[in-house]
């Protein structure tokens, strides 16, 4: 029974990773696209400056499908271990077996939680750009 816990307990600690990630990258996002938004000069509104507040919330977008897709795929290997019986435990941190089981980056892209946050994100940058357009 040990060597189970211990084995959901690895498996935990690289969920926990992933859920951190992906909620650090949001932090980066928001900073990015405001000191972007900023640097565009209110006086002067450089509208380059406005577009490239694009990309990073683009670019972190799928990096946080990325990690979302990582955890989904170590959830499905924890529900896993957590049947087996303590003699069957071999520690193994694969989880690409529960690649088809969490429909990849694209679902995690497309995923209400990564959406809820990008999205109005995408939305506020579009109507700054057009406001100063």
């Amino acid at each position: 029974m040990e060597e189970k816990m211990k084995h959901l307990e690895m498996i935990q600690n690289v969920i926990t990773r992933m859920a951190s990630n992906s909620f650090l990258l949001r932090g980066w996002t928001v900073t990015l696209v405001v000191g972007l938004l900023a640097f565009a000069n209110i006086k002067e509104m450089n509208i380059d400056f406005m577009f490239l507040a694009l990309i990073p919330i683009l670019f972190f977008w799928v990096l946080d499908a990325y990690y979302l897709n990582e955890e989904r795929k170590y959830v499905k290997l924890y529900e896993h271990v957590a049947m087996l019986n303590s003699n069957q435990i071999d520690f193994s941190l694969n989880a690409r077996q529960y690649e088809s089981e969490t429909g990849g980056i694209p679902s995690a892209f497309l995923s209400t939680t990564l959406g809820l946050f990008y999205a109005p994100t995408l939305i506020v940058v579009f109507v700054v750009i057009a406001i100063f357009r």
